[in-house]
């Protein structure tokens, strides 16, 4: 017979990190999505303590700071990220990866904050959380503390926040006017975790390329950013050769490995592919948004 689960229901953040501090191996239960699933499946992972979030409302919500800056709680679920107009030009990205997670019924219940502590690194948001520099908000029994995107993710499934650390929030930078960004990936059925996943955030001008962020998932045991590739398209006009170019920059960067969803050879392929079509998307959406 499994042993008993004790479960805390924490009304603010103060008391969730008091809960884990005092509670040896206790964990945190968003969404439950994954952690229920898993826990279902038997005693190979059946933490002694959930503390739940559920009833914490600093944790919910999205804002915008005077600076365009975009806030977003923990506990805010895919299907409010994937239908909030803050997530625009720039930040589009972040809504549209959104919402092609899973299915209706797991966005409806899934939290960003959750899935990011996960740290899959097929899913969909860590690759985002690069692309468009976002910063991760924690907290713990020594304060708070702002981690970068590329700080956050360490090893696969792994990230750097403490035992007695909570994720609360998730800011991303305003994007400049003239950015646009996407968000594609490749599954082998629709609501399946990305075989191989694109986060792109363009800014152009008069056709040419002025800066660019690309992040790659499930290309590596965590999200892969090519300084190299985003540098060969910078003042370019995008033309076939160059994506061609940044694309086998990107095969060298990454580091896929075997899996159900596709060996590394297979998403090698498909990395230079997805380049391509993501960028295709973003001069369109430029021209249609009059971003050029």
């Amino acid at each position: 017979m499994a042993e008993p689960v004790e479960f805390y229901e924490p009304r603010t953040i103060a008391e969730a990190v008091a809960v884990l501090a005092s509670v040896p191996d206790a964990c945190c239960l968003a969404g439950g999505q994954t952690l229920v699933a898993g826990m279902n499946m038997g005693p190979l992972f059946r933490p002694p303590a959930l503390v739940s979030l559920q009833r914490i409302d600093e944790l919910k919500g999205i804002t915008q700071r005077p600076d365009g800056t975009v806030v977003v709680g923990a506990m805010v679920t895919h299907r409010t990220v994937a239908q909030s107009e803050l997530f625009g030009g720039g930040l589009e990205v972040v809504r549209e990866a959104a919402g092609c997670i899973a299915h209706p019924a797991i966005r409806t219940m899934g939290t960003i904050g959750g899935s990011i502590c996960h740290a899959d690194p097929a899913a969909d948001y860590p690759a985002v959380l690069i692309a468009t520099d976002a910063t991760v908000v924690v907290t713990g029994p020594s304060g708070i503390r702002e981690i970068p995107a590329a700080e956050f993710f360490v090893d696969f499934m792994t990230t750097s926040i403490e035992p007695d650390e909570l994720v609360t929030a998730i800011t991303f930078p305003p994007a400049p006017a003239d950015a646009v960004s996407v968000y594609e990936k490749f599954t082998r059925a629709s609501g399946d975790f990305a075989t191989v996943s694109v986060a792109l955030a363009l800014s152009l001008r008069h056709g040419r390329c002025e800066s660019v962020r690309i992040a790659l998932g499930s290309c590596g045991p965590t999200p892969v950013r090519a300084a190299a590739a985003e540098q060969r398209l910078v003042q370019t006009s995008l033309d076939e050769s160059d994506v061609q170019d940044a694309g086998r920059i990107l095969c060298d960067a990454a580091a896929p490995m075997d899996d159900v969803r596709g060996t590394a050879d297979y998403k090698l392929m498909l990395i230079p592919r997805l380049l391509g079509r993501t960028i295709q998307r973003a001069q369109e959406r430029a021209v249609a948004w009059r971003v050029e």
